[in-house]
């Protein structure tokens, strides 16, 4: 198979930015206002991240720290209640204060454009969290920049199962062969494999807690010139185009993507 690199689909959250302490600390806030007596520190919250979605994290949660809130009758409600103020805190907090893209994804997502590969996101955050993030960056029509854009409003299964990336490959109207996952954790690297994407992975101190399934390639970031990757990763000292086209191919011609490879 000699399958073309067509697209980049990409996560949001700890990937296009490292936004879990802004996550965290909407969290605190929701439940200072509550009343609730919850606080999660960096390590619990760490933990947490292991479970997909912030309604999901909260039941997780009560269901190991507070057994009366864990049976509350009208629990589903009230989480959900809780997720929306959470979610208020946490757009407002990041349209005060911008959060800045991670090295190499405003360069690569310049360079992707300008050769006709296809950008889309692939999320189980909050449409509006996404928006939130992106507008800062990318101006009021930062859609347009890409694709397709699913986020967890759009499907009912999160990550790890691969809803997702299939919804938004349907969008493209491709097969993964021709696509790159870009993503951080390890329930994000499943999705993807999942759906048949070769992934491209780059941790945060908040995913590197976990144990992470083997990907196409690990890297710290994806580098820029003025913050390129350490001599000797792959990529060094910055990931461009050139490179993914070769880590792509690379994938396509050793195994069936989807399946774990240990790459350059």
């Amino acid at each position: 198979m000699n399958a073309e690199l067509r697209a980049l689909i990409f996560d949001v959250d700890g990937t296009l930015a490292d936004t879990e302490e802004f996550h965290r600390r909407a969290f605190n806030a929701t439940f200072t206002a509550a009343g609730l007596g919850w606080w999660w520190n960096r390590e619990t919250y760490r933990q947490l991240l292991r479970v997909a979605g912030g309604r999901q994290r909260m039941r997780a949660y009560a269901e190991r720290e507070d057994a009366d809130m864990a049976q509350h009758e009208d629990l589903d409600e009230l989480l959900a209640e809780l997720h929306v103020r959470k979610t208020i805190r946490y757009d407002a907090s990041l349209r005060e204060q911008p959060l800045p893209l991670r090295p190499g994804i405003a360069r690569l997502f310049a360079e992707a454009d300008a050769a006709g590969i296809l950008l889309a996101i692939a999320t189980t955050t909050t449409a509006a969290n996404v928006d939130a993030l992106l507008y800062p960056a990318f101006g009021r029509f930062w859609r347009d920049r890409f694709a397709a854009v699913v986020s967890g409003t759009e499907i009912k299964r999160l990550k790890p199962e691969p809803d997702v990336y299939l919804e938004v490959l349907r969008q493209l109207r491709l097969d993964a062969d021709a696509c790159l996952a870009f993503e951080d954790s390890a329930n994000g690297i499943r999705s993807a494999q999942a759906a048949g994407l070769a992934v491209i992975v780059t941790p945060t101190w908040y995913s590197l807690a976990e144990s992470l399934p083997p990907a196409l390639v690990s890297l710290p970031h994806l580098g820029d010139p003025g913050n390129p990757l350490p001599p000797g990763v792959p990529g060094a000292p910055i990931v461009d185009l050139a490179r993914l086209r070769e880590w792509h191919a690379h994938a396509v011609a050793t195994e069936p993507l989807g399946r774990a490879t240990a790459c350059c």
